[in-house]
């Protein structure tokens, strides 16, 4: 169960608002929810109370993008490739060695940032994922503005793709050397959860089974530094490199985490070039699979309209009584909960007016048509925060009202009171 007051109180540092603002600069940033899905694409972060706000709808990490623009919010999936490229002004090389070991994620990470300081690379950067790994990265402004007169910022995902294999090319022999001199084979396999024979490839250990490092396509998202870890609540933490060996997950924890390091920090050394060159060489004697897809959205699936009389106590209050505080929580809690019972936006936002108009004072016009636009353009089912959350129906007085009643028990979110009614219902006609 995650522990919104701690979400809550890391997200409140000044500190950490600051960092989680400067990297997030031209880039698109995507709300990721404790049951790890996603909130609306495309947004942004520019200001402290965006992270707030986000956070009060139910936020425990924020998601950025690799690729920057010169203004996110004119991204769309119709887009075509020349009209995403139009407005790219950059892109990150992201290196994400994906391995469930924790000690050999170290070896790798090691591996990968000794092979960019010897193709010249010093203004890398790595932190830790929150989850198992880490993250190597290095900033759009090291590689030259353009390659083969073209454009760097148009070579994205092409460029970026031909350099992860190209690395990973370069780094097997070595790789392979530091993982056998790590443990065997057959321990190598038992400590990631695969059997010996998926970590062998035409009779020889292929490190690149042990640990894997795809290539991304276009609008790919990864977890931004200082960002909470959805699943762990450990912090995605910046490190510098020479304490990576020292660095365990227990320094990654809300009440350890400093805000002292950054990640991908902006240089005016383009000391990427020779990494590009080689690169492409590689690339031109060699086949790279380019991924130029676009996420896909999935629809909202809207059930048969239910009504208001099968609501459970707690969204009958709000709806019945005008609030002083919490308010714009309750105004989020409403909105995904009817979208959730079939109703038309129309009718949503009808309802919501006229609930605003008990509040003591209401909410601001301007405010209430921002959040309906938000929730009614939103192709995904948002759930409302679960029963047990503290911030919404625990703080809010909320939570008495439905928990000690019958029907309510193993209820873990408030749109299941209703299903669970009409079920009944439907038992008792047959």
């Amino acid at each position: 169960m995650v522990n919104i007051k701690s979400v809550w109180q890391w997200y409140s540092r000044e500190s950490v608002q600051k960092a989680l603002i400067e990297v997030a600069k031209n880039r698109e940033v995507a709300s990721v929810f404790q049951d790890g899905s996603f909130g609306k694409r495309p947004d942004i972060i520019q200001y402290p109370q965006d992270i707030l706000q986000s956070v009060a709808e139910g936020t425990i990490s924020f998601h950025g993008s690799v690729e920057q623009w010169s203004n996110p919010m004119e991204l769309n999936v119709g887009m075509s490739k020349p009209e995403i490229d139009k407005i790219r002004t950059g892109w990150s090389l992201l290196i994400d060695p994906d391995v469930k070991d924790f000690e050999i994620a170290k070896i790798v990470t090691k591996e990968m940032m000794d092979a960019l300081r010897k193709h010249g690379i010093k203004n890398y950067s790595v932190k830790f994922t929150g989850g198992k790994g880490f993250h190597i990265g290095v900033p759009f402004e090291s590689f030259p503005d353009r390659v083969n007169l073209k454009p760097t910022s148009d070579m994205y995902p092409s460029l970026p793709q031909t350099i992860i294999e190209y690395l990973k090319s370069y780094t097997r022999e070595s790789l392979k050397e530091k993982l056998l001199n790590f443990d065997d084979v057959e321990n190598l396999a038992k400590r990631i959860g695969k059997n010996l024979g998926d970590i062998i490839t035409e009779n020889e250990f292929d490190p690149f089974k042990v640990v894997s490092m795809d290539i991304f396509g276009m609008r790919h998202l990864f977890r931004l530094p200082f960002s909470l870890h959805e699943s762990t609540l450990l912090v995605s933490l910046p490190i510098r490199p020479d304490r990576l060996d020292q660095f365990q997950k227990e320094d990654a924890t809300v009440d350890k985490a400093k805000v002292d390091e950054k990640f991908l920090i902006p240089s005016e050394n383009k000391d990427g070039e020779a990494l590009v060159v080689e690169s492409l060489d590689w690339g031109s004697r060699n086949k790279v699979n380019v991924k130029e897809e676009l996420p896909v959205t999935r629809k909202f699936m809207k059930v048969k309209e239910v009504p208001e009389t099968f609501f459970p106590p707690c969204i009958k209050y709000i709806l019945d009584n005008g609030l002083g505080d919490g308010k714009k929580r309750a105004l989020f809690i409403l909105m995904t909960f009817m979208r959730n019972m079939g109703w038309s936006d129309e009718k949503i936002q009808d309802r919501i007016m006229e609930w605003n108009e008990k509040n003591m004072p209401p909410l601001s016009a301007n405010y209430l048509r921002a959040q309906l636009r938000w929730h009614f353009r939103q192709d995904r089912n948002l759930l409302p925060p679960n029963c047990v959350n503290d911030v919404f129906y625990k703080q809010m007085g909320l939570y008495d009202m439905c928990c000690k009643q019958i029907d309510h028990k193993n209820i873990k979110n408030p749109v299941n009171v209703p299903l669970r009614r009409l079920s009944s219902i439907k038992q008792r006609v047959k």
